[in-house]
């Protein structure tokens, strides 16, 4: 096997950063929040309190018993993914007699969405290439 030897380039073969990286600590938290969604059932329950008119309002509040109905998995385990939600910081909740209402946390959405998105600098092609895409059995 031969070793092949790539050429040095000057500093100005890289694009500059437009935009200020995430610190250790920030990506230690975001990471947290990240894996709390990397659940489908955990995403399709924030997608459904977010769709809630109720849940737009601090305090107001869906319904746990709202939720339950859309899934085939026991209420424990919904009651489950709902604590991981929140212990991620990603909604919050509050306990009236026998029920239990949670609502977003749009701070923490805003926090993934400015991670997320990209800087208004950065330009993209609308589409990829055939070539430049990858099917999820090539990952």
């Amino acid at each position: 096997m031969s070793k092949q030897e790539l050429p040095v380039l000057g500093s100005g073969c890289c694009a500059p950063l437009v935009a200020e990286p995430v610190g250790e600590a920030e990506a230690a938290d975001l990471a947290r929040v990240f894996k709390a969604l990397g659940d489908p059932i955990r995403v399709r329950l924030l997608s459904l309190i977010g769709a809630h008119e109720g849940s737009r309002v601090a305090g107001a509040g869906v319904c746990v018993c709202e939720l339950t109905g859309a899934f085939t998995v026991t209420a424990p385990t919904i009651s489950h993914h709902l604590k991981v939600l929140r212990e991620a910081g990603l909604i919050d909740s509050q306990r009236r007699g026998t029920w239990v209402y949670y609502w977003i946390i749009p701070a923490t959405l805003k926090r993934l969405t400015g991670v997320l998105a990209l800087p208004e600098t950065l330009t993209l092609p609308e589409t990829l290439a055939p070539s430049e895409t990858l099917t999820l059995a090539e990952r």
